[in-house]
């Protein structure tokens, strides 16, 4: 958004690699309250999301809205052809004002989780090419200088063999 000039209203940063559900509710209440409002229509999360420790995939995930939930689903045909109606306790208005952000919650609490552990396996994967490449490089270095020790010496017993077959 900074190299868009696109104006931040605001920015969450305290993330680690360990976030807490408390911390994404706060961030979860927040867009459940902008959403009903009407000042956003729609929330699109990006992340990587995790399926394997070698694999690891970029997604853009539409998280609200949550999906059609009608009426018609409630009722249910029966064996005969007739419908059968289903009552709710409590109500199925305030089961579904309790279950979907519960729900949105956990869906976006996933994302945050799974790009931690995407971020940690990259983490992971990079320090250890790192590692194999600075193994590889001090094996190079040290054939290298055992190679030069070896021609030194080699020179010096040259020299020494030399110097005593100049004495005789």
């Amino acid at each position: 958004f900074r190299f868009q000039r696109r104006p931040m209203e605001r920015t969450f940063t305290e993330f680690g690699d360990r976030t807490d559900f408390e911390a994404v509710e706060v961030l979860a209440d927040r867009y459940i309250e902008s959403y009903i409002t009407g000042k956003i229509d729609r929330l699109d999360v990006a992340y990587m999301r995790f399926e394997s420790a070698s694999r690891q995939t970029p997604v853009l995930e539409t998280l609200l809205p949550i999906g059609q939930l009608g009426q018609a689903d409630r009722a249910q045909p029966s064996t005969n052809g007739a419908r059968i109606e289903y009552e709710f306790q409590p109500s199925a208005q305030e089961i579904l004002e309790e279950i979907v952000p519960a729900a949105f919650k956990a869906r976006l609490f996933k994302c945050f989780l799974d790009a931690a552990v995407s971020e940690q396996i990259f983490r992971m994967v990079a320090m250890k090419g790192a590692t194999e490449n600075a193994d590889e490089m001090i094996r190079g270095l040290s054939r290298k200088y055992n190679r030069a020790r070896q021609s030194q010496i080699t020179s010096e017993l040259s020299e020494i063999i030399g110097g005593a077959a100049a004495l005789e």
